[in-house]
């Protein structure tokens, strides 16, 4: 059995959002994505599916073009290979869910861009 507590010892940066795996099991991995608000995730595609939660704060998410508002308890599912963008329109921790072949590293190098 493993454990975490999304809201729990939460760290931001300054520049870009900051990226934390806080479960990495078997069948995925959970990673804690804490925005200041402002910050972005440029465009990118991920390889396989990912299940995108906003736990606290609000989220404009881009898919292909087209912006949906996101706010606390909202979630969004997406196949592999979509094209998407995030901004926080306020200070915002999201959950994000990968598949166990995702890595972790390419989360964080898409905050770094």
């Amino acid at each position: 059995m493993k454990t975490a507590d999304l809201l729990s010892n939460i760290e931001y940066n300054e520049k870009r959002p900051a990226i934390q795996v806080m479960l990495d099991t078997d069948a995925g991995k959970e990673i804690r994505i804490a925005f200041k608000e402002g910050q972005v995730m440029k465009e990118h595609k991920t390889p396989f599916p990912i299940v995108v939660q906003i736990v606290e704060g609000s989220i404009d998410f881009g898919v292909e073009g087209q912006m949906h508002q996101l706010k606390k308890g909202g979630l969004i599912a997406l196949e592999g290979n979509v094209p998407h963008d995030l901004k926080a329109t306020s200070d915002s921790i999201v959950r994000l869910s990968l598949n166990k072949a995702d890595k972790a590293e390419r989360v964080e190098n898409v905050a770094r861009h």
